[in-house]
């Protein structure tokens, strides 16, 4: 698949072919779904607790005789049937995050690309500089170019002034090639690949 390079001026700055073995992939929502599932799940943090029976102050005499009093029957204080008792099985600290294979999550990036590819929403920029390294520069570049919701993968280091330049601008995000991830990807409406990140994809995911 052959594409155009433009720079940030809008400039033509030659052809570059894209593998159809990373940018031409059929859309797979099932794909992208189980891999954004499994990105979210990684990120919870899962410190919610309540305190057991067994965790409760308290003493563990039992309160009154078993019989004979009239009462129901009951053991100590800390039984979850009374006010200051533990809860039964209430929520523990654990992680939510589950497998996915390392297959599996290279398909889902191939996806993710490829969609943007099929919905004529990638675009190969030459280089992610900037000769004036100011934020309202990079802003008046973006909006000429139509791109208000934008990620921008560079190659493995993002150039200091073009990110600096960047961090203040609303839904622009900068990633390297290493940090190229299937949710980031879809949460954009524009994804823009320099010719850096497309090597380095390419080879990563062939």
């Amino acid at each position: 698949m052959k594409v155009q390079v433009q720079t940030l001026d809008q400039e033509a700055a030659g052809d570059l072919e894209l593998a159809d073995k990373v940018f031409a992939l059929p859309t797979r929502g099932d794909v992208l779904a189980r891999v954004v599932n499994w990105q979210l799940a990684k990120r919870c943090w899962g410190t919610h607790k309540s305190k057991g029976r067994g965790e409760m102050q308290g003493s563990t005499r039992k309160l009154y005789r078993q019989k004979g009093t009239g009462n129901a029957r009951m053991g100590n204080a800390r039984t979850p049937q009374r006010r200051a008792g533990g809860k039964a099985h209430g929520p523990v600290v654990h992680g939510h995050a589950h497998d996915l294979t390392k297959k599996f999550r290279r398909l889902g990036l191939k996806t993710a690309l490829s969609t943007k590819a099929a919905e004529g929403r990638l675009i190969v920029l030459d280089q992610a500089k900037l000769e004036d390294c100011k934020t309202k520069v990079l802003k008046a570049k973006f909006d000429a170019l139509g791109w208000n919701s934008v990620l921008v993968i560079d190659g493995s280091e993002l150039d200091e002034g073009f990110a600096r330049a960047a961090r203040n601008i609303p839904l622009v995000d900068l990633l390297p090639q290493q940090g190229a991830n299937v949710r980031d990807i879809l949460r954009r409406d524009i994804l823009v690949l320099t010719r850096d990140a497309v090597a380095a994809l390419e080879a990563r995911l062939k």
